[in-house]
Order: C-alpha cells, then structure tokens, then sequence
C-alpha cells in the first residue's frame, strides 16, 4: 500500500487549500492508499478529517516565526525545532509521495526541510499556489509589474505586504536561498504542478525552469455551484429587471480591480446594476448608489444564487494565477468578462466570456453591452456545458492520482 503525505498550513475546510488537501486525501484514501496530511498546529488545532493529522510546532512557534518575518524577513527560515520534529515524522511515516501545497504560513524552515528531501529517494509534487516559491519575497508581482525574480531579487517594492517585513529587506539573500534549496532536488525527484499555463510560463523563466512542469487546474463542485431559480435572489437584492453585473471578492482592494468597478459605474444605463460581494462597511459607504454592496453571503447556496441571477460575472482583477470565481459563475451559467490577467483568461472561450486589457473602462463597457445583447438562455446552456466538461473538482483530483502513479513508477 502507497502512502502520501501532503504539506499546507491549514486543514480548515472554509479555506481553499484546506479544502483542496482533504479533498485529495479522501481520493487517495479511495484509492487505496495511506494518506496523511501535515499542517500548521499553532494556526488550526485538530480539525476533522479522513486522513491522518500531522501537526506541525504550536502557537508559540508559529509567533516565534512571524517575528522574525517581521523584524527581519526570514520568512520560511524560523520554526527549525518544528521542521526537525517534522522530519523524524516523516521517517516513520515512509511516504512513497510528498505533495506540498503551501510551505510558506510561518510554520516550517523550509532549508532544514529540502536538506533532508534532498538527502532521500522520496517523490515530490509540489502544487503552486502562488508565487512566493520562486520570488525572494512577494506571492504576486504582477500587480506591481515587477521581474526581479527571473535574476535575483533587492529592493522589494512589495517589502511590507505578505510575507511583510517592516524594516529589514533581505528579498535578495532569499531569493539565492529558495534557489539553493528548491534545486538541490533532482529533476526526477520534484514534480511542479502550477495551477494555470500562466503560471507555468512564468516559472520557465525562473531558477526552476528545468523542472518538469505538469498543468492541473483547480476544479469545483459543480453540484453546489449550478443554475438556480432567481426569482427570489432578484427580490432580496432588489435587482427586479436589471442587467446584473456581478463582481465578487473575499477582500476587495486595488490590486482587485475595486477602483475600477467604480469608474464601471459611472459608464451604466439605468437599466443596469453591479452587485459586489465581500465589501467591508467601510468600502460600502464609499460606493456610488448605482452599485449594491453585500458583505458576504449567507452560505454557498445564496452565492450561487447571485452568479445565476448575473447577467454578466465582471472580474477586474490586476494579478491573479487562476481565479476560482471564474470558474463559479461560469458553472452557474454566467458567461465572464476579465482583465487580461495572469490565468484568469483560461476559462474564456467564446461561448463562455470576453477579454479586456487591464484598466480599459470603455472596453469593459463595449463587452458588458455585447453580452447584453445575445440569447441569455443559450449562454447558460454554453457555459454550464463547458463547466461540466473542464471544472469537475473529482477530475482534477484524479489527475493528480494519475501523477502520483505515473512518477512512483520511474
């Protein structure tokens, strides 16, 4: 019997990650593998789950490393006791399969870790989130358009966002150490999964672009996220017979296109309204009358209710590898309309959305009012078609089985 023993901070299943790893597990489990997963103690406590915990540090450790994140940018270089105790777990455990998701989230060195890595014969897959594990700081660049990354990284731009640092900027060092460590495992042993071809462009430029790379998209349950009766999403929102564009975000900020939802606003006909979801009460006030602000939804169902009410699913985001919310709304038959950002143009075809350039209003507007125009009916059939094809969470996770086979075979 195979085991696996997949690596992320959170296990919470309200988290995307935390979900994603469960949901692995439970599939491995399936198929007859032992399945365990490591997470962050200090940030999760013990969470139900089919696979086998392995918790990693405590709170104490967990502080500690945040600490020296903040005074001196060694994010991912602290909790060496944590990592050392992991290790020996990690022995006993014997795992055919290492799949990390998220290293970085103040909970393991991640030095100490690939010097034992390297040290064995183990197989690793290593899902990219997000950037941070080839940038000597940042988890997302795109925003402030900066390359350092594909040659060495210093004078950080991003320097006090997450990871944040508050004085020290040791972005440059960082970059040569993650370097160090992540190549210092053989190409046959360290599998790369980017969760969009974006993404794995970009790292083809970075110091692990001699690896093998192996695309496999995040998918979502189309059971939950389908077409819905509006009717009565219509009349809690008061939305009565307007084109709906919808925008949702869990934190809204510029970076997330908020800026421009409200020039959007200034461009609509009465017979038009945008709906944002995750506004702070503090955003809201700010907003003009021709948009309607919603904190958060009640539950998964009411947000799926909002996507099908949409008439058009607007994302102005200006950095993103590959949007869930995309995904979401085409699932329940509402056709896109994205910036041309990172991997957030792969869910549009031309039966499910448009592209626009990053910051061009008028453009938004030209698609927003193209889409208007066509059979809405037709639309919803297209896209939920497409998402039934290419979003099934379940496929994607046995692609990942398929992975797993095919590389403990070399």
């Amino acid at each position: 019997m195979k085991t696996l023993l997949q690596i992320n901070p959170v296990v919470r299943t309200n988290t995307s990650t935390g979900r994603i790893i469960q949901e692995i597990g439970d599939l491995a489990i399936e198929h007859g593998w032992n399945s365990y997963i490591a997470y962050s103690y200090g940030r999760d406590g013990y969470k139900p789950c089919h696979s086998k915990l392995v918790p990693v540090g405590n709170m104490w450790s967990v502080a500690v490393h945040g600490v020296m994140t903040r005074l001196f940018d060694r994010h991912g270089l602290a909790s060496e006791k944590a990592t050392t105790d992991f290790i020996h777990e990690i022995i006993r455990i014997k795992p055919d399969i290492i799949h990390i998701h998220n290293i970085h989230g103040y909970f393991l060195n991640y030095k100490r870790l690939f010097e034992f890595l390297a040290e064995t014969d183990i197989k690793v897959v290593w899902t990219v989130h997000d950037c941070w594990l080839y940038t000597g700081h940042c988890y997302s660049y795109s925003y402030v358009k900066c390359d350092k990354w594909k040659t060495g990284c210093g004078n950080c731009p991003q320097k006090k966002l997450f990871p944040a640092s508050w004085f020290v900027d040791r972005s440059a060092q960082n970059w040569l150490d993650k370097q160090a460590a992540f190549t210092s495992l053989g190409r046959n042993q360290l599998t790369i999964v980017p969760v969009s071809d974006w993404m794995r462009n970009e790292m083809r430029e970075s110091f692990l672009k001699d690896y093998n790379f192996e695309v496999i998209h995040n998918g979502i349950d189309t059971d939950v996220f389908k077409c819905y009766e509006t009717e009565q999403i219509r009349q809690k929102y008061h939305l009565a017979d307007k084109h709906v564009l919808l925008g949702v975000a869990s934190i809204w900020s510029r970076e997330k296109g908020l800026d421009d939802f409200i020039a959007l606003a200034e461009r609509l006909n009465d017979s038009e309204v945008i709906v944002l979801v995750g506004v702070t009460e503090k955003q809201a006030r700010k907003l003009p009358d021709t948009i309607i602000p919603v904190r958060r939804t009640e539950n998964i169902r009411q947000l799926a209710e909002l996507y099908s009410a949409a008439d058009v699913f607007v994302n102005t985001t200006w950095q993103d590898n590959y949007p869930t919310v995309n995904m979401e709304a085409i699932s329940c038959g509402t056709p896109i309309i994205t910036y041309r950002t990172g991997g957030s143009v792969e869910t549009v075809t031309e039966y499910t959305g448009a592209i626009v350039e990053q910051g061009d209003i008028d453009g938004l507007v030209s698609a927003i009012r193209k889409i208007e125009q066509l059979d809405r009916e037709k639309l919803r059939r297209a896209c939920r078609s497409y998402a039934e094809a290419n979003f099934k969470k379940r496929d994607r996770y046995i692609d990942y089985m398929y992975l797993y086979d095919q590389i403990t075979r070399i």
